[in-house]
């Protein structure tokens, strides 16, 4: 037994993906480095909860609810909170007062509790309720373009968008696209060269600072439960 996650991509420019989980008779998991906030809802035991995550900075363990059911919203990097920082989330998270299975209360309103496949809506009314946000300019860095600004002004925005500098974010999403690589299978070495790391050890260190696995461990699904987008099934 463990976590058994599903999770989809979303075709909406404010979210990166749609999870759902489920926790069995387990009670702790290794976190993984992630770039991105999000909303996550579950039930325990008959009662409901809402938080609040930030982005991750590093690899840890993490507590898990035992026989909990987990959705969860993960933001595109560059959207924000316009009542929370997100350098204030980073490595941390905020619980949301009041919640029931049908509605949670954010920034003195309430909102219905969304299912997997109605998560777009409730984001779409937070946008156009002014909750959630993005800064233009970081949205043309992610796209690979270049503002005509300094770029002091591009980090100092960029940091505060996202609550992390332009490299972590690049290092945290190579070190989990590796992972994943790993995970399906695909030799380490061909994992160095598509994802233009220098070598080996390098990919190595990578994954221990921000996955928490090696490369064998990866490929043989062993060291127990995890939280990243592959196949999730796993066991201690």
């Amino acid at each position: 037994m463990g976590l058994r996650f599903e999770t989809r991509r979303s075709d909406s420019p404010w979210v990166d993906t749609v999870w759902t989980c489920t926790s069995e008779q387990i009670t702790a998991m290794t976190s993984v480095a992630g770039a991105r906030w999000g909303l996550v809802f579950w039930e325990q035991h008959g009662r409901s909860y809402a938080a609040i995550t930030g982005p991750e900075t590093r690899t840890g363990t993490a507590p898990v609810p035992e026989g909990a059911r987990f959705t969860g919203i993960e933001f595109a990097v560059g959207t924000s909170l316009r009542a929370v920082p997100t350098p204030v989330l980073v490595d941390g998270g905020i619980e949301l007062p009041d919640t029931t299975r049908r509605t949670f209360r954010w920034d003195g309103a309430r909102w219905e509790t969304p299912g997997p496949a109605d998560a777009e809506a409730l984001v779409e009314r937070l946008v156009r309720a002014g909750m959630v946000i993005r800064d233009p300019l970081v949205t043309e860095v992610l796209r690979g373009n270049r503002p005509a600004v300094s770029g002091r002004t591009v980090e100092r925005r960029f940091r505060a968008a996202t609550g992390l500098t332009q490299g972590a974010v690049r290092q945290i999403e190579r070190a989990r696209t590796a992972a994943e690589l790993l995970a399906t299978g695909v030799p380490a070495a061909d994992v160095v060269a598509k994802l233009d790391y220098f070598d080996e050890p390098h990919l190595a260190r990578a994954l221990r600072s921000y996955v928490g696995r090696t490369v064998r461990q990866l490929r043989e699904g062993t060291g127990g439960a995890i939280a990243l987008d592959v196949d999730q099934r796993l066991t201690s």
